[in-house]
């Protein structure tokens, strides 16, 4: 099977493995307790107008993508940016996103918290990716209702986190990342439902069945992360702001795990209780399934514009 990266570009070096802190111990205790993290400066402004770079070529069709194609030069950039709700799995496609999904100042992190909710032994530091996702989020456009990552990305010991990159800044006001912390902590999957805020969210379903009284917004500055459990209910506000609220969303968990999820379009090739799916790659330490082998699926990278239904 074909290695999980786009093919190599030499005209991208690799980011340097530049001292990156690591966090603190209260700083991991945070993220097992409360379920999430935000670590400000790890990205410089270089790196974020890389970033904003590739992500305006991905939208304008610059990739070769039966999902993306080629945009008129009459359609100027704004226009192009507007109509995404999310490009799914950009890193299959784009060797600059394939790079900061393995970003140092990244990996430094998600190596100490993934499993850090684990009793001493029980997890070796290694960490895998499985999913990228590019949101532009447009003045006026909507929100996502509450969820929980985990239902769409099962893992097997609640080692699942998201990192929220902010490429710009996420305010209150262009709808910032709203969390309720420590409902990770009894790793209950709450059930979802329709809604009929279609002004304030997106037409993806919300979960339902708990007391959301605690919710805090997290207010990210352009070049920080926020990193977040898998289980922890989270959603976000319609963009009320005249600027984008752009950002690259990844998803990673422990390697030791299997990954029992498909993507759209495969099928499964062996019981659930095995069922590992190999579209990944490692981050952090090594792989104890890397005998395996490793694949692309076929047209796995897809845009799903404001006006499509739920997936």
């Amino acid at each position: 099977m074909a290695e999980a990266t786009p093919a190599p570009d030499p005209s991208l070096p690799p980011i340097p493995a530049a001292a990156h802190p690591v966090p603190t111990a209260g700083q991991i205790a945070q993220y097992v307790e409360q379920g999430f993290l935000r670590v400000e400066n790890l990205f410089s402004d270089g790196e974020l107008a890389e970033l904003k770079a590739d992500l305006l070529k991905l939208a304008r069709g610059g990739y070769p993508c039966p999902s993306l194609a080629p945009l008129p030069a009459e359609v100027d950039d704004n226009e192009a940016m507007r109509r995404i709700l999310c490009i799914h799995m950009p890193h299959f496609l784009s060797p600059v996103v394939r790079r900061y999904t393995t970003h140092p100042a990244l990996a430094a992190v998600l190596g100490r918290i993934v499993g850090a909710h684990l009793h001493d032994g029980l997890w070796d530091g290694a960490v895998k990716c499985m999913q990228s996702m590019f949101f532009a989020k447009p003045p006026g456009k909507p929100g996502q209702a509450w969820h929980q990552d985990e239902i769409y990305i099962p893992s097997r010991d609640r080692s699942l986190c998201g990192v929220w990159i902010a490429i710009d800044d996420a305010t209150e006001e262009n709808g910032c990342l709203q969390v309720l912390p420590g409902s990770h902590r009894r790793g209950v999957l709450h059930r979802q439902r329709p809604h009929d805020r279609t002004a304030e969210f997106d037409l993806a379903p919300e979960s339902f069945g708990f007391d959301g009284r605690g919710e805090i917004p997290v207010p990210a500055p352009a070049g920080s992360a926020i990193f977040f459990n898998g289980y922890l209910l989270h959603r976000s506000f319609k963009n009320r702001s005249q600027r984008y609220r752009r950002a690259l969303v990844n998803h990673y968990m422990s390697a030791q795990s299997l990954l029992p999820w498909l993507l759209e379009g495969t099928e499964a090739e062996a019981p659930v209780a095995s069922a590992d799916n190999r579209a990944v790659h490692i981050v952090c330490g090594s792989d104890p399934y890397a005998d395996a082998g490793y694949r692309v699926p076929e047209n796995a990278v897809w845009l799903r514009r404001y006006e499509d239904g739920p997936t």
